[in-house]
């Protein structure tokens, strides 16, 4: 899976992972991040979700990452914004008040150029990736976001019966990913209700990826 596969995805509207609403789990889940307002988030493979627009209206920085440039325009339009457009080494970057997405290849944003962000929300990057990319995403993700916690959701299902995107992403394998840095608590899990795109039985779950040492400071 490439870039012209998501490229075409957004030229040709095919965009049925695209909510038309705010997520509710992260509606429901957000405060487990504990986060005052004011707080950086960071959106990876964002699109123009409206989860964005709710967390600006709630008081927060958001700076997304996303591929296509005909999502961010839109995203923006939708949002009744006009960016500041700038070029920062590959990457186009789109800002305004508190909202800045970076468009290009997630592997080309650099800390140095994200900046701090507080906390990581993960809606819809991981499971767009396929197994083989995972591990590179995951130790990328970490780095450039110096090991911030993270709000995640994930799919579980049988992927012999579907091909992804969304892949599935169990349990097992976020832990191979994410344990030695984080402890991963589930928050929440729940039957996709009618199925996954109406073929096959699956979990949604929501978890939360605390650093280590954090929590062993407040423990202290």
């Amino acid at each position: 899976m490439d870039a012209e596969f998501w490229q075409h995805k957004w030229e040709n509207n095919d965009i049925g992972f695209h909510n038309h609403q705010a997520n509710p789990l992260l509606i429901k889940h957000l405060e487990q991040l504990a986060l005052p307002s004011g707080s950086r988030l960071f959106l990876p493979l964002c699109g123009k979700t409206l989860d964005i627009g709710w967390l600006l209206a709630k008081g927060y920085k958001v700076a997304g990452a996303e591929l296509s440039k005909l999502a961010v325009t839109q995203l923006f339009d939708e949002l009744r914004i006009a960016p500041h457009i700038a070029q920062v080494d590959e990457l186009e970057v789109y800002s305004a008040n508190n909202l800045v997405i970076f468009i290009g290849d997630i592997f080309n944003l650099r800390e140095s150029i994200l900046g701090k962000v507080d906390a990581v929300y993960d809606r819809a990057a991981l499971v767009a990736l396929p197994t083989a990319m995972r591990a590179h995403y995951t130790r990328h993700l970490i780095d450039i976001t110096h090991h911030s916690p993270q709000l995640l959701i994930s799919f579980d299902y049988d992927q012999s019966q579907m091909d992804g995107p969304p892949f599935s992403v169990p349990a097992v394998e976020i832990e191979q990913h994410y344990g030695n840095t984080y402890d991963m608590q589930l928050l929440a899990s729940a039957d996709v209700e009618g199925g996954l795109k109406g073929k096959c039985a699956a979990k949604e779950n929501v978890w939360l990826l605390e650093l280590k040492e954090r929590r062993l400071n407040v423990v202290v």
